[in-house]
């Protein structure tokens, strides 16, 4: 009989966590490295506003395809498999980047990236699912997005000073060196589960595979997980990844240090956001798309009123942009509950994988058509504030498809959840969550 070695939420339970979100801090660096590198990039490889976009989005590109087949590793292989090899990676993408100097290279570089990273925070959240309870899994979730937020901190103005005293070369390689710690953390503290026996790890043949991605994807509420984590992340993403710092200073003429230090605020709004939308999540699960659907109206409030602004915003007004979208981050996670709350914990990687490519396509998807619509509008002269404006309204393109689809599939999930599985519905709209079983045969006939 398996027993329990460590106890739920216990002294190891955190020592497990700590390590897992050290990686993940480390890989969220890796992810944001460009923030405040891209106008040495554009320099460097002597590229275009489009061609300098395609670093960031070869590497979503990579990370948002790798997700279901990461789903489906993690499912196999488990957390402290996949964490080191996402190490061993994410040393060698950004060893390589330091060190490169022609533009195709350097884009190869970041694709590696993108696989290193795709590997990494889905495999946290199984820890947090493996060793917590489930009544603290929304909040202990909140919070290891919030702290991996600390990795885009040191991706902004300690990232800008290094590459100020150290250059490109010794900027990157150094970096890459803290994912060897990372690496040496996991196989040393890093354990999949409290349990006795190691983690089950089924060899199920290529058909039980589809079947479980195709019930996963016909499940109405993993759909609106994707739609919820497409819609509310992308702003954010687009902005600290790669527009914002040029936005800011080309654009809006902020001072470059000033600008480096202002791509801090997501993470430190994020500590006000986090614990909030996680204590919300817990106590009112059936309401979890109202604050979705906030998160998203106040994004887009406040772009509208920079980009309607005659001239340069107030540097009040930016701050306040950026502390609004930074929303966005929490709400993204309830995209994440949701595909814990309508599957059943056999489907939980494949769920997840599929939700966490929601974010990253949108990501992906803006931050191109951002660097595509800037070239056209500034016909390969200098950008200014009108170019970045005009560029950046593509979106609302993003919002109003995501926020159709979001309430789409959550009249849907709710109601698919009713009819076959009325117990847990009726526990849900009490705002108790009642994990589902295995497949049962009427949950089947959903599939």
């Amino acid at each position: 009989m398996t027993e329990l070695l460590f106890p739920l939420g216990g002294r190891r339970a955190w020592a497990v966590w700590a390590t897992a979100v050290f990686t993940y801090l480390v890989t969220v660096l890796h992810r944001g490295s460009m923030s405040v590198a891209g106008l040495q990039a554009a320099e460097r490889f002597d590229i275009s506003a489009s061609a300098l976009a395609s670093f960031t989005v070869v590497q979503l590109t990579v990370y948002a395809a790798m997700q279901v087949p990461v789903g489906i590793l993690l499912d196999r292989y488990g957390s402290k498999r996949l964490l080191i090899a996402a190490s061993v990676l994410l040393f060698a993408a950004q060893s390589a980047f330091s060190l490169v100097d022609s533009y195709p290279a350097a884009l190869a570089a970041r694709a590696v990236l993108g696989v290193g990273d795709a590997l990494v925070f889905i495999s946290v959240l199984r820890v947090v699912m493996s060793w917590f309870p489930a009544l603290r899994q929304p909040v202990m979730s909140q919070t290891t997005g919030m702290l991996g937020g600390v990795g885009a901190i040191v991706s902004t103005v300690p990232m800008a000073a290094a590459f100020h005293s150290f250059g490109w070369t010794g900027t990157f390689a150094g970096a890459s060196v803290l994912s060897l710690l990372t690496g040496l953390a996991v196989i040393f503290l890093l354990k999949d589960s409290p349990y006795d026996e190691p983690l089950h790890r089924a060899k199920h043949s290529l058909t039980h595979v589809r079947r479980n991605l195709r019930r996963a994807w016909k499940e109405p509420g993993t759909r609106l997980g994707l739609w919820t984590h497409f819609t509310t992340s992308f702003a954010g993403g687009t902005f600290g990844l790669l527009w914002g710092y040029p936005f800011l200073v080309k654009g809006q003429g902020v001072a470059p240090t000033t600008a480096a230090a202002m791509l801090i605020l997501p993470v430190l709004a994020g500590l006000f956001y986090g614990p909030l939308v996680g204590r919300y999540a817990a106590r009112f699960p059936f309401y979890r798309s109202w604050i979705v659907l906030a998160v998203i109206g106040g994004s887009a409030f406040m772009w509208t009123v920079v980009l309607l602004w005659p001239g340069r915003a107030p540097m009040p007004v930016l701050l306040l942009l950026i502390v609004v979208q930074a929303a966005g981050g929490p709400g993204s996670m309830l995209g994440l509950d949701y595909a814990r709350t309508f599957n059943p914990t056999t489907r939980f990687g494949a769920a997840n994988g599929m939700v966490n490519t929601g974010g990253f396509i949108a990501m992906l998807i803006c931050i191109g058509m951002v660097g595509v619509l800037l070239d056209v509008s500034s016909g390969g002269a200098a950008q200014t504030l009108t170019d970045f404006k005009w560029a950046l309204t593509f979106q609302y393109v993003l919002w109003a498809i995501g926020t159709v689809q979001i309430l789409r599939y959550r009249r849907r999930a709710r109601a698919t959840l009713a009819r076959y599985n009325p117990e847990i519905y009726e526990a849900l709209r009490a705002n108790q969550i009642v994990p589902l079983k295995a497949d049962t045969a009427e949950f089947a006939k959903v599939s």
